[in-house]
């Protein structure tokens, strides 16, 4: 298995002959759902648990994360829920987050943490893994996908929302959507040598950014009317030849 899709809110149910797989991990046991499509087996991950019960500042992300490199899974695709900072980018609109800025502030957020090992940093010039971002870009025409464009995440700790003096800071250091989970979950993989990708599904406009209150009836509308299209594009991607050299995903350790 070398592929697997991590959904947040709402990606579930994404094929047949399913089964369910609890793998140990030094961090914690994680619960996987093991999907055969096309011949071949896809591992699917719920960020938050089947029953959306983990909180993001709860997430045992550095469990999730290993327990895929067990399953051997070299390529991920990740679904988030994001709000919008940025006035091109509407809820129900599409985008590829290609950069991030960091601003949780209690999670273990590496698998480097010395002792024993050597001093090990990781580099970060290309978080998100470029091919994948490509590829999806490319299969995302093909299948009618309306790709608004791409985004600088911010990853806040949760689970408050951001009161609206937050939004205006985020927006003037060049934030375009901003959620709660994706860090450190696209660093812990970059330390794995996976190669990791993001789409952003809109749900909402930040605080401040409109007069509207958010509603979670309307953050549920979004993902009811994206999700589907997106898992379907992955799975097309997923069906071909993906490898590790048009990237350098599987060289960002730097060893000290």
């Amino acid at each position: 298995m070398r592929k697997a899709i991590i959904g947040g809110t709402g990606v579930y149910g994404i094929g047949e002959d399913i089964f369910t797989r609890i793998v140990e991990t030094e961090y914690g046991n994680v619960e996987v759902d093991i999907v055969k499509i096309h011949g071949e087996e896809i591992v699917f991950l719920a960020r938050h648990g089947k029953s959306h019960s983990n909180p993001p500042h709860l997430i045992n992300y550095r469990a999730n994360i290993k327990a895929l490199e067990r399953l051997g899974v070299k390529n991920i695709f990740s679904t988030v829920a994001v709000g919008s900072c940025n006035d091109k980018y509407a809820p129900g609109d599409i985008v590829v987050i290609d950069d991030f800025l960091d601003f949780t502030k209690v999670r273990p957020i590496t698998f480097h943490e010395g002792g024993e090992h050597r001093v090990k940093h990781t580099d970060m010039s290309d978080p998100y893994c470029r091919n994948l971002r490509k590829e999806f870009c490319n299969i995302a025409g093909r299948l009618g996908i309306d790709i608004q464009g791409d985004s600088v995440y911010i990853c806040t700790e949760g689970p408050r929302f951001e009161t609206a003096a937050e939004i205006k800071m985020y927006k003037k250091l060049g934030g375009d959507v901003v959620g709660m989970t994706n860090v450190p979950e696209v660093v812990l993989a970059k330390e794995l040598g996976m190669c990791y990708a993001a789409v952003g599904i809109i749900t909402n406009w930040c605080t401040g950014m409109k007069s509207e209150a958010i509603a979670l009836h309307d953050i549920q509308g979004a993902l009811g009317k994206n999700k589907e299209r997106i898992t379907k594009a992955f799975l097309e991607i997923f069906k071909g030849e993906l490898n590790q050299e048009n990237c350098m995903c599987n060289k960002a350790i730097i060893e000290l």
